[in-house]
């Protein structure tokens, strides 16, 4: 017979009570952010339990990375969202002072 492995949520809490030194460690401002970090797996339990991985550490930093890439990904679709509304809006702009300069012209 194999080795039963923890439930994830147990290995998670086990994983962040080792790194609770490290967590000590951060400046007060700091550990609100590690605990949002550490909290971030949880989002993706189902995930990291299918994984199955002896490391508990490698699903828990993969699902961080992963959070952190779709909310990069999500900002930088945001950031080309804004860019095309102040391209277009320039571009208005322009033709609206293109136009009233022809109009000052035929005055």
């Amino acid at each position: 017979m194999g080795r039963t492995l923890p439930s994830f949520r147990i290995a998670l809490d086990m994983e962040k009570a080792e790194w609770k030194p490290f967590r000590n460690a951060l400046d007060k401002s700091e550990i609100k952010e590690f605990d949002d970090m550490f909290d971030i797996p949880r989002l993706y339990l189902t995930a990291c339990s299918n994984s199955v991985q002896l490391v508990p550490l490698h699903p828990i930093i993969m699902s961080i990375l992963f959070h952190h890439y779709k909310e990069l990904t999500e900002c930088m679709s945001e950031i080309e969202q804004l860019e095309s509304t102040v391209n277009g809006s320039k571009k208005r702009t322009r033709g609206l002072t293109t136009n009233e300069e022809e109009e000052e012209k035929r005055e």
